[in-house]
């Protein structure tokens, strides 16, 4: 299904098809790229390659060698192994990982791999190098003038070393990322549910409330309710204020050349990451939509982040026969198995400056990066992360998916453009954000142990001084039809929001302070509201009921009934006004096609909250019993 009208992208399949031949001339070349396509002569790459080289990595800003690498026209052993013949060294296709010592500094080798040092018990250590085409006529002098170096050098593939120094890392590594957060900021950490404090208060406030309810039941009850209307009211307020706001759904969104026009000097590296866990039925799908990308191949760092003993996805990977931007990252076995965990791992190996997750079923616009690129580069600097809207494309498969696709053009095309708008806290969603990678590393990277990592981040990067704003270029995918799959996975989420506001609330004070009144104020609606909303949903209603059928029997006094009417239009004003503002919402920021989509299914929303108020009280039941464990969504590929 088409759901949004995107715009042609001429520009993509102008440059990723332009060719040059023997006979055209060539423009003004820098020195450095003349002299590298003299070099790439010398090792028998034809003309025509070096001139379609040559002219990306002008377009680009690369040189000529990256672009070649990165084209997929030459084979990287074969290419490291000629330069090693071309300065007489030894060329190693692979890395012996038992020979290299772990250290801190070895990461450096995952995002720039150089040098890497060999060590064997029986003859002296060996250094593999990773030479540049533009470092071979220095490394050939220095050979010449100290030829007893050519007996500890040798030659290796970016890709060899970097494969080593990840496995040679794996345990330092993987006990860094389960502990670094929690030992760095403890206060921003979900590794301990319960602070001393927070036990004591939760304690305390829950005999309080039940004691309360035995000591003066109608006082109880009615305080009771008048607290759950204040909050079905916050929710309702601000929603009706993002209603007020939206725009009429988007079909046009920021061209290519527009966007383009906006950016200056060369592109960066974008890495993009992706968290998998058995999910064989879709990385061909993935890897397809990744491949469409609008971005230069040799300015990308995609890293396909696996479970190491989830043999099956990393096989259906290697089938693949993956280009060279991609990169396979396996996650070694250790609690808690979570996926901001296994983002934690890949992310000292980010080459980019910028970096956006995706899920395995995302297919993102192809214009995503290129939108966000510009947007960062306009931007305040202290906007550390960008959030694209999350677009449901099988709306028309079940009442669950249409409420789902509801669902998501309220949040992500509604409420969230109105608190980037407002300068508020976002609740990031758990894919399509887009990061400042040096802010993503300050701040600490994702929890290992918050099962809503997303939430839990946009919340931490405003309290620390940042803030988070949307972009158009949405990600399409498709939402759980399964009730089974869709219990478990807002389960999980209910799970993380609850330690979210957990972490937020370790010194309440301190985070007004971090936030300001109205921030602060927004973030406890947008989470304890939207956590004790769905915890209380099946008790309004039970108030609603309680109400009708006390009036209906006529047994109360005048100002009882007065009190009882008043409290019955409340609740009916709140429930039924929050089911038709989420509604029109979600319709207001759909196209027609989605709208027709859902058809008539939106008058589920009733059964709808009544589940996710099951979920929620499931989501407190497994932070008490299994607070760490990861509620996997299975997914399938997209029906043609």
């Amino acid at each position: 299904m088409r759901v949004l009208d995107y715009p042609s992208l001429p520009g993509m399949a102008t440059r990723r098809a332009r060719a040059v031949s023997e006979n055209t001339p060539l423009p003004a070349f820098s020195v450095d790229l003349l002299r590298e396509g003299r070099l790439l002569l010398k090792l028998g790459i034809g003309k025509p390659t070096i001139a379609r080289m040559m002219l990306r990595a002008q377009e680009n800003g690369t040189t000529a060698e990256e672009e070649l690498l990165a084209s997929g026209e030459i084979v990287d052993t074969l290419y490291f192994e000629a330069l090693a013949d071309l300065l007489g060294l030894p060329f190693m296709a692979e890395i012996d990982v038992d020979q290299v010592h772990d250290a801190e500094t070895l990461d450096a080798q995952l995002v720039l791999p150089d040098m890497l040092r060999l060590y064997h018990s029986s003859r002296p250590a060996i250094t593999v190098i990773v030479p540049k085409l533009s470092q071979i006529h220095d490394l050939a002098l220095t050979l010449d003038r100290r030829p007893a170096l050519a007996e500890i050098l040798a030659v290796s593939t970016p890709r060899a070393v970097r494969t080593a120094a990840w496995a040679a890392g794996r345990e330092r590594r993987v006990r860094d990322t389960v502990s670094l957060l929690f030992e760095a900021a403890p206060l921003h950490s979900a590794r301990i549910v319960f602070w001393g404090k927070q036990g004591f208060y939760a304690g305390l406030g829950l005999s309080l409330f039940v004691f309360s309810a035995f000591l003066a039941p109608l006082v109880w009850l009615l305080v009771t309710h008048l607290l759950l209307t204040s909050l079905y009211f916050c929710q309702l307020f601000l929603r009706a204020r993002a209603l007020l706001h939206v725009k009429k759904a988007v079909t046009k969104l920021p061209s290519v050349e527009r966007l383009e026009g906006q950016q200056t000097g060369p592109l960066p590296v974008y890495s993009i990451f992706v968290a998998l866990y058995r999910e064989t039925e879709v990385v061909a799908q993935l890897v397809g939509a990744l491949d469409r990308l609008d971005w230069p191949r040799s300015r990308l760092d995609i890293k396909l982040i696996c479970e190491a003993d989830d043999g099956e996805t990393l096989a259906a990977l290697e089938a693949l026969s993956l280009s060279s931007e991609y990169e396979i990252v396996r996650v070694p076995p250790a609690g808690p198995r979570t996926k901001p965990k296994a983002l934690s791992y890949a992310l000292p190996g980010a080459r980019g400056a910028f970096l956006t997750i995706y899920d395995a079923e995302d297919r993102p616009d192809p214009g995503q990066l290129r939108e966000a690129h510009a947007v960062f580069l306009a931007a305040d600097p202290r906007v550390a992360c960008l959030q694209s809207p999350l677009v449901v494309t099988n709306a028309k498969a079940g009442w669950l998916s249409a409420m789902f696709a509801l669902e998501y053009a309220a949040l992500f095309r509604g409420l969230l453009p109105f608190l980037s708008s407002a300068g508020l806290p976002l609740p990031l969603g758990g894919t399509s954000n887009h990061f400042r990678v040096d802010v993503l590393k300050a701040v600490g990277g994702w929890d290992p142990f918050n099962t809503t990592e997303d939430a839990d981040l946009g919340m931490r990067l405003h309290r620390l001084g940042y803030r988070s704003q949307m972009i158009l270029r949405p990600t399409l995918e498709d939402a759980p039809t399964d009730t089974a799959a869709w219990f478990a996975q807002r389960t999980r989420w209910y799970k993380g929001w609850l330690q979210t506001w957990l972490v937020m609330m370790r010194d309440p004070g301190h985070l007004h302070r971090q936030m300001g009144w109205k921030a602060f104020a927004t973030s406890q609606i947008l989470v304890a509201g939207m956590i004790l909303s769905a915890l209380s949903h099946p008790l309004t209603i039970a108030f609603l009921f309680y109400l009708g059928w006390t009036l209906l029997a006529g047994n109360l006094s005048s100002g009882d009934t007065i009190l009882a009417s008043c409290l019955m239009l409340l609740d009916i004003l709140n429930v039924i006004g929050s089911y038709a503002i989420v509604i029109q919402l979600g319709r207001k920021s759909m196209s027609a096609d989605e709208w027709r989509a859902v058809g008539g299914r939106w008058r589920a929303v009733s059964v709808y909250w009544l589940m996710i108020s099951g979920a929620a009280w499931a989501a407190i039941i497994e932070l008490y019993r299994k607070p760490f464990v990861w509620n996997k969504t299975p997914h399938r590929p997209t029906a043609p």
